[in-house]
């Protein structure tokens, strides 16, 4: 199935699959105590305990006795929204979701459905293809974010120093208000229970607002997402996801567990100033609770990045399993509710996250054995590169030299960065508007401030060592080499592979695909008893080409939207001989759908047909995810052993 017969999860057909009730649960246990781990109380005095309690007590009663005045029990229908009644002993009827076919049908403008859909069964390639939907959803949503900042600067350099400080809301909101209002984003009309078909556990996003874009969290503001009664169809509020973010003073977060506290009773600082009330979010939470549905988890916290300050991560589907009344260590009354993580899940992100930060800084206290080599380069790049087998005895990466950049032949470089007449730029204080090397770039550098990539590009020059900008110029991104450490691993899927211990966001550099560099008659001798060498031309970015296109932003606005710049290969006429010298990025993993782009860069000279081969993040990558690219050859002619093209 091609990209354009992908549905938007907006526009989801269900006529065809099965009605699932959703049944209550029995009517939980509000004594506390029966946690598995005691909960500690406020030390208010007692009388006022008691007197929370037996207000909790009241709320849940009335629910109670409300849901039971019928010979049935009304629930939702997950897939239509209509009410339904069934007889308490059946069992819940999973929705699976068939082969996705396209409605094209796009929503009124402030349409919302009332609609709970559980989507599952999807099948490998339904999830595939929904991954694209929401790789091309975040790929739209970060270029134009970027794309609102640098418009931005561009205003600012045009009128002069000081228009700058002029006040001007966030490019993160703004690109998502501006993908709202073109109704580009996902789950818009249908609000899911459960797992969000393309979004993966161990997720990561920047920015809240991207949540909402993704359809993964609704609310912009409150840590509890869910559907208002008045729009359920049997007139009752159900959650959906929750965010835990440490925002409340008695959320106790352990992990599998989460003693989640309510919403609401906050003042402007962030402080509990009156009594939480059954209501809203929390209303939602216990009915939720009730009739046993599934809320999503994210986890969001502080994690200093170029890109912000935070991170988001989805860690999976828990389930409500009780909830009370309780004295906030405030003194005012809160609402709890004790999630549990539902069983069979992937592990969570955030454990992951903390897993790779340990290794960082004290790798023996997790792995006491397995490792080989603290740092492969021996120093050689400006951030250690882990060699690690617990599997077998193999020891190979440690039998070849350590390259930190690729070598040419030296007659080829004689076309060195300034040699051309042309000269490099003249930017003493940093380049911007104007520069030389932004003029080669077609008139645009092409990174952010982040020294992310905005765009791919058939080659990118980088100031050089002709030219007069500082070292911390943003054209200069691939040359200061690795800045994230990364991991060669044994795996018994893919022989030897490569991770990064850190976060790598979309556009990030990873590293230079490193190896001795042969001409065409050179590399004719070598092959002459069988080819063994790497060929940069045959690495494949096509799936990329998009990268940077706006015109389902702006499809009227052609001076505001830059055009897509397709990758086209420059006549790259040279081959990678690693039999002997290699980096680590050697032992990347071959995958036709592969989370690395190849991007041709030059800045230490101008010849074109050997520039270097620079590997950038496809997407977020969490830690610890595997590295794939796409060497443009079948699963047939890759050969893990060796991470070469036969």
């Amino acid at each position: 199935m091609t990209t354009s017969h992908i549905p938007s999860f907006n526009h989801m057909s269900s006529s065809s699959s099965p009605t699932p009730p959703l049944i209550p649960k029995p009517e939980p246990v509000t004594d506390s105590t029966d946690l598995q781990t005691p909960i500690p109380t406020s030390s208010s005095p007692p009388n006022l305990y008691t007197e929370f309690n037996n207000v909790a007590e009241t709320f849940r009663s009335a629910f109670a006795q409300r849901l039971k005045r019928h010979d049935d029990v009304t629930v939702l229908n997950s897939l239509t929204g209509a009410i339904v009644t069934v007889p308490e002993e059946q069992d819940p009827v999973p929705v699976s979701v068939p082969s996705p076919s396209l409605v094209t049908r796009k929503p009124k403008p402030q349409e919302r459905s009332s609609e709970l859909v559980r989507i599952t069964d999807v099948g490998p390639e339904g999830e595939r293809q929904f991954r694209e939907v929401v790789r091309k959803t975040r790929m739209i949503y970060d270029s134009l974010r970027i794309f609102l900042i640098l418009e931005e600067l561009r205003e600012d350099f045009a009128m002069g120093s000081g228009s700058s400080s002029r006040r001007r809301g966030r490019a993160d909101s703004k690109a998502a208000s501006m993908m709202k209002e073109r109704f580009l984003w996902l789950n818009r009309d249908k609000r899911i229970v459960g797992s969000i078909p393309g979004v993966q556990v161990g997720d990561i996003f920047f920015f809240r607002l991207e949540l909402c874009v993704m359809g993964l969290h609704g609310q912009t503001q409150a840590g509890i997402d869910y559907l208002i009664g008045s729009r359920s169809s049997n007139g009752e509020p159900i959650a959906t996801s929750v965010i835990v973010s440490g925002g409340y003073e008695d959320d106790d977060d352990r992990g599998d567990v989460i003693i989640y506290t309510g919403h609401g009773g906050q003042d402007k600082l962030g402080r509990q100033a009156e009594h939480q009330k059954l209501e809203g979010g929390n209303l939602a939470m216990e009915r939720s609770m009730y009739y046993g549905i599934e809320v999503r988890v994210v986890r969001g916290f502080k994690y200093e990045n170029s890109v912000s300050s935070k991170v988001y991560v989805y860690d999976g589907l828990f389930r409500i399993v009780d909830s009370w009344f309780d004295v906030g260590k405030s003194g005012f009354g809160v609402f709890k509710f004790r999630l549990e993580r539902i069983g069979g899940q992937v592990e969570m992100g955030t454990s992951v996250l903390k897993f790779a930060k340990t290794l960082k800084t004290n790798p023996l206290s997790v792995r006491p054995s397995g490792y080989i080599s603290f740092d492969i380069s021996n120093r050689k790049e400006k951030a250690p590169v882990y060699l690690f087998n617990d599997i077998d005895d193999d020891r190979e990466p440690l039998y070849y030299e350590y390259l930190a950049s690729a070598s040419f032949p030296r007659g080829i470089l004689f076309q060195r960065s300034g040699d051309d007449g042309a000269g490099g730029c003249d930017c003493i204080n940093g380049c911007g508007s104007g520069c030389l090397c932004e003029m080669k770039n077609g008139g645009q550098f092409a990174y952010d401030y982040s020294g992310n990539l905005i765009r791919m590009r058939p080659v990118i020059h980088e100031c050089g060592p002709a030219c007069k900008c500082p070292p911390s110029c943003r054209n200069r991104v691939t040359q200061k080499g690795l800045r994230s450490s990364l991991e060669v691993f044994r795996s018994v899927e893919t022989g030897w592979g490569v991770r990064s211990l850190d976060i790598l966001h979309a556009g990030a550099f990873i590293c230079e695909y490193v190896g001795v560099a042969l001409t065409r008659e050179q590399a004719s001798i070598l092959t002459m008893n069988g080819d063994t060498l790497v060929y940069p031309a045959r690495f494949s970015s096509a799936r990329w080409k998009a990268w940077g296109d706006l015109s389902e932003v702006f499809p009227d606005d052609y001076e505001r939207r830059p055009p897509p710049s397709y990758p086209q290969i420059p006549p790259v006429d040279f081959a990678m001989d690693v039999s002997k010298l290699r980096n680590v990025a050697c032992y990347i993993s071959h995958s036709t759908d592969s989370n690395v782009i190849v991007q041709f860069v030059l800045h230490d000279h101008n010849n074109i047909m050997f520039p270097r081969v620079m590997l950038f993040a496809a997407e977020n990558i969490p830690p610890m995810t595997e590295l794939s690219l796409d060497y443009g050859v079948s699963d047939d002619e890759w050969s893990p052993k060796l991470a070469i093209c036969n």
